[in-house]
């Protein structure tokens, strides 16, 4: 039997890298590109994915050397990528102005049908499911960046509240805390839309 090799282990990647072999760094970004690209894409709309997905590993690059490889280095991978897309939001959310009237025609009629109770129709299954989906898109662009991305977590995602909070980089206490009050904040705006 012929004796491959072995695939270095991150930690052994993460020690060349750190001793100044820069270009080892590849080999993580091959091993864990896939991984970054699934977690981005849940939270970033598609456009804008290759981008943070590439400032995900900008970033680990740059704070590896603070890396105490106390956990894995895909848990510390996953929560610099939720982290990202936080960041992302908290810009967006800085510079933005959102309204009633930033849903195209097709959502405002769909909305103004609904709410009137005018529309007896049935739609398909998944026809609710999308239109489900982007008016909860909308109300959770209402949300702050924080308020956002704990929701995502804890309510779409089913992370526990021990897993979020260490994503986060927050104590297990503030993350109920937040999750309840975020919770409360996109029901209020649902249902203000609904009452109007």
């Amino acid at each position: 039997m012929q004796n491959h090799p072995s695939r270095p282990s991150d930690s052994e990647i993460i020690h060349r890298i750190i001793d100044g072999d820069a270009n080892s760094f590849e080999h993580l970004l091959k091993r864990y590109q896939d991984y970054v690209l699934r977690i981005v894409t849940k939270h970033i709309p598609y456009n804008e994915v290759e981008e943070m997905a590439q400032e995900v590993f900008v970033r680990a690059y740059q704070a590896l050397p603070g890396f105490k490889q106390e956990g894995s280095f895909r848990q510390w991978l996953s929560a610099i990528a939720v982290r990202t897309c936080y960041d992302f939001w908290r810009k967006r959310y800085r510079s933005r102005e959102l309204s009633m009237s930033d849903l195209n025609e097709r959502h405002q009629s769909w909305l103004e049908k609904t709410l009137s109770h005018q529309s007896h129709t049935s739609f398909h299954e998944k026809a609710r499911e999308a239109e489900a989906r982007e008016l909860l898109d909308w109300a959770l662009s209402k949300l702050s960046a924080r308020d956002r991305m704990v929701i995502e977590l804890v309510y779409l995602e089913g992370l526990s509240v021990k897993e979020a909070a260490g994503l986060l980089g927050w104590s297990a206490s503030k993350l109920k805390v937040r999750s309840f009050r975020s919770r409360k904040k996109l029901e209020s705006l649902l249902s203000d839309l609904i009452s109007t």
